[in-house]
């Protein structure tokens, strides 16, 4: 947790999990009851960081190092110009990913050493960490599936194999903190799991009004 103002959440998942939405949908709750707060994407946030995400998304030339200093870059950016701004004025930031994603995409599914992904993410987010953090979980296929009509990018045209190490690396991050992390069950309806959430961050954080 942040010895700071204000309060970082953090959604996180595989491809097609739900979690842009419920980061959007807290984002609407915290707009409606006027809270004061920002939502921010990973990779992304700012103009060099969308620049980051369009190759990261697209790009044929990468590996898993690559992929990880092109998100390491990023994430510096948007901590150093928007989250740390943010959180040190008071505000909460909504995160949709975070340096987690690193930790599962490139770590348990590309193969690289966990120990010098924490320590490069850690120095990329300026060591900050968040206050709480939702897994939304579904399975590879589950994944496969919302995703079936769409047009894929680089990573979700990755194998079941894959899709299944990241899972399989979500699930042990978050079960190896349970005082940060819950997992909510992301094959329910939309209006449900936001609601989860909202009992599940009041309960840990109280930042919301009865």
């Amino acid at each position: 947790m942040n010895q700071l103002p204000g309060k970082l959440i953090v959604f996180e998942g595989v491809e097609g999990c739900g979690k842009t939405t419920q980061s959007e949908l807290l984002s609407k709750y915290f707009y409606d009851n006027q809270i004061d707060h920002l939502l921010v994407r990973e990779p992304g946030g700012t103009e060099t960081g969308e620049k980051i995400r369009s190759i990261l998304l697209h790009s044929e030339e990468l590996n898993g190092l690559s992929e990880l200093f092109l998100l390491s870059a990023a994430r510096q950016i948007l901590i150093s110009q928007k989250v740390l701004p943010a959180l040190e004025s008071g505000k909460i930031v909504i995160s949709d990913r975070f340096y987690f994603s690193s930790l599962s995409y490139q770590g348990h599914a590309r193969g690289i050493d966990q120990s010098i992904i924490w320590d490069i993410s850690k120095i990329a987010a300026m060591q900050i960490n968040p206050d709480i953090a939702f897994l939304i979980d579904i399975s590879p296929a589950q994944s496969f599936s919302r995703k079936i009509n769409d047009q894929k990018d680089r990573f979700e045209r990755e194998s079941s194999e894959f899709h299944t190490a990241v899972r399989e690396g979500y699930l042990s991050i978050a079960n190896s903190n349970q005082n940060l992390w819950r997992i909510i069950q992301g094959d329910k309806n939309i209006i449900d799991v936001h609601e989860e959430i909202l009992l599940l961050l009041n309960e840990k954080l109280s930042l919301i009004s009865k």
